[in-house]
């Protein structure tokens, strides 16, 4: 039952954004998708870019490489076909024609294109086979009344489901609970205009607004907010600090004959970095105060290792560790490395998921909880409220950012005591750019594996065209039928999953038919979770050579027999993504190898993106790389900075804005701390608010 005005809570912030007009439960579990659970969540959904829609341009003055806004009639329709299916209409007004070119359409959308009579279009001109043409424009049918709009167009980050127009509509709903309700400004820094006035302009920016400014992120308006933003983040990791000193930990003895045992196990020496690392893990959890490291690894520098000696000092001590991994398949890998070297040990090791279930989930749970199992490794399932360990003393957390502070701070709070913390490593193989990690993650303490193991060999990577692609497709054939494994990884940029799903679809079936001797399996991200994960260990095992899959295979998975990765619209892709996708292959003693395709034409941001990947494999390298070539907010909700999501600012650019938030946070914690943890609940993704009571 939707609020009437007079029911409506003043505070936006606990204002569900179901009683906007037009969000049903379906749209609602979709907005929750990208942290919009309220109203003030969709106020602060701020555009990733604007486009100049304010005026109709004439076909025959356009160049390759901009955007238009374009009207005129269908006057050809047809289907395409040739090495990619397609739907080609022409666009004519009086002055000339352009192609419009789906590559995916449906049969709906083909009648409907042939019925408008009037069609209006947005998209970039590029140079097609047929002339000057816009792939996927974004289109509507042109009323006879239509006009232009009077605000530049704000582009939205977006999930499945959502088009731009629903994004729009929901912000306007939203802007007008804002003009009834204005937001309390929370920090003086904001002085030519206030909070709510900043957001309807960003929201709407006038036709005559700066929009290389409002697209570079430096427009002053977007420049105060991003000091409220980052300002917010500071004051988060100042009462995250305060919390921490405010804690006791358990205190180890050194490590002793048990610790030594299990290095003189390995079959491996220890890296340089490894033991440095190690003996810094072992410092921390020797003091009373818990230890909060961040381990950054490059990918295969050897993190697993670390985990395995940190959990062996715990259970010297008595102390029970718990692992959590982000997804169910890097749960089953660490459990089957860590559990061959700690078994031998007297450490018993253990897998909880959603997997297990009835009786053996009961029978695992009560293990814990009595002290037998000396290694707990999950997934979520691991802090969840059924689950209590009796003497917890570490947590290691692997790929930070793939969870939210507040779960993370769940699983710590199953230490022993109301003030007790166990000690805490948490590992990531994303680089964090050094300019990132000393300004935001002051909280922890920061170790770097920047060594990988003697005899790894470099992954050579090379840059090719799709021109190529039957030479591509031959040399897969090579290393298959040479007992090597390899992976072809399909992304389509901008469109949905489902989408996405289907071109692998596509991709699997053509190689099935060009490849028949080679066994080809199929991955993404709609598949059910065990059905992905069963297909995984196939591969794993080596019942399939070639793995078809979306970018789903990002994280965690280690076949050292697999030497050959092919990942198309590579240059669509961030060079942070790009190097983890790489780090899938090169794990084994036999050289490996990278093939990054583009479609021509290429632009000069993707060129330099896939230079940077062919001339380098060192993950902070590409990362600072990566830091310094990223537009502002281009990679939505994962900045590749552990838990930081930014909605505005970005901390490249914002460098000075973020040194000046500090003075800012300091200030208003001393003088007014529960605006401060207002201001904090105000920016921050919901799943790491925190509590005001």
């Amino acid at each position: 039952m939707r609020l009437t005005e007079k029911e409506l809570p003043r505070d936006l912030s606990k204002l569900p954004v179901e009683s906007l007009k037009g969000v049903g439960p379906s749209l609602r579990n979709k907005l929750l998708k990208i942290g919009i659970k309220t109203v003030e969540d969709a106020v602060f959904h701020l555009p990733l870019r604007y486009e100049d829609r304010t005026k109709i341009s004439f076909i025959d003055s356009v160049t390759p490489g901009r955007a238009y806004l374009l009207e005129g009639k269908i006057t050809q329709i047809r289907v395409m076909y040739g090495r990619r299916r397609s739907l080609l209409a022409f666009l004519e007004d009086p002055t000339g024609k352009i192609g419009l070119r789906f590559y995916y359409f449906s049969k709906r959308q083909h009648e409907n294109l042939k019925h408008i009579k009037k069609l209006r279009c947005y998209g970039e001109v590029r140079q097609g086979s047929t002339g000057p043409e816009i792939y996927h424009p974004e289109y509507s049918e042109a009323k006879i009344q239509s006009k232009e709009s009077k605000n530049l167009t704000p582009i939205y980050p977006s999930t499945e489901g959502i088009s731009q127009n629903i994004h729009r509509k929901i912000t306007k709903e939203a802007l007008s609970q804002l003009r009834m309700f204005p937001l309390e400004d929370l920090t003086s820094t904001n002085t030519s205009s206030s909070l709510t006035e900043s957001l309807f302009y960003l929201h709407q920016p006038p036709a005559d607004a700066n929009t290389d400014l409002l697209n570079e992120g430096k427009h002053p308006t977007q420049q105060a907010l991003s000091l409220d933003e980052l300002t917010a983040h500071q004051v988060r990791i100042e009462l995250l600090r305060e919390e921490l000193k405010s804690l006791r930990s358990p205190q180890l003895s050194a490590p002793s004959d048990l610790y030594k045992r299990a290095i003189d196990s390995f079959e491996f020496q220890l890296t340089n970095a490894q033991k440095l690392v190690s003996a810094e893990i072992s410092r921390d959890m020797v003091k009373g105060s818990p230890m909060h490291r961040l381990v950054q690894g490059d990918v295969g520098s050897g993190k697993t290792v670390l985990a395995a000696l940190a959990a062996v000092h715990a259970h010297e001590n008595e102390l029970q560790t718990a692992l959590m991994a982000p997804t169910e398949l890097l749960a089953e890998q660490h459990l089957a490395t860590l559990e061959t070297w700690l078994r031998p040990l007297g450490v018993d090791v253990c897998l909880l998921t959603s997997n297990v279930r009835g009786a053996d989930r009961k029978r695992l749970i009560k293990r814990i909880s009595n002290g037998e199992i000396g290694l707990a490794i999950g997934t979520h399932a691991l802090f969840q409220r059924e689950v209590s360990f009796k003497n917890l003393g570490l947590v290691i957390i692997d790929e930070q950012h793939r969870f939210g502070v507040n779960q993370r701070l769940a699983l710590r709070k199953k230490g022993a005591g109301e003030n007790s913390s166990p000690h805490q490593v948490i590992m990531t193989a994303t680089p964090i750019p050094r300019t990132l990690s000393m300004g935001f993650h002051t909280e922890m303490d920061v170790s770097i594996l920047d060594e990988l193991p003697p005899g790894r060999l470099p992954i050579k990577t090379s840059v090719l065209s799709s021109d190529k692609r039957d030479d591509i497709i031959a040399q897969v054939n090579f290393a298959c039928q040479a007992g090597r494994q390899a992976y072809w990884v399909c992304t389509l940029i901008n469109e949905s999953e489902s989408l996405e799903c289907e071109a692998a679809e596509k991709v699997a079936n053509e190689l099935r038919e060009k490849l028949p001797r080679v066994s080809i399996g199929l991955v993404h991200g709609q598949l059910p979770s065990r059905e992905k994960n069963r297909r995984m260990q196939e591969f794993k095992k080596g019942a399939l050579d070639l793995l078809v899959c979306t970018t789903v295979i990002e994280v965690g998975v280690d076949v050292p027999n697999a030497s050959l990765m092919i990942i198309e619209n590579s240059d669509r892709l961030g060079l942070a993504q790009l190097h983890q996708l790489r780090g899938r292959v090169g794990r084994g003693n036999e050289a490996s190898y990278c093939l990054l395709l583009y479609k021509k034409p290429i632009g000069a941001i993707g060129r330099q993106r896939l230079d940077v990947m062919r001339n380098s494999n060192d993950g902070f390298f590409i990362a600072e790389k990566d830091l310094e070539m990223r537009g502002p907010g281009e990679v939505f909700g994962t900045l590749q900075s552990g838990e930081i999501r930014l909605k505005i600012a970005d901390l490249q650019r914002d460098k000075k804005i973020a040194a000046k938030s500090r003075e800012v946070a300091r200030q208003l914690l001393t003088h007014n701390k529960e605006k401060a943890k207002r201001l904090v609940n105000r920016w921050i993704s919901n799943e790491d608010k925190i509590n005001l009571a």
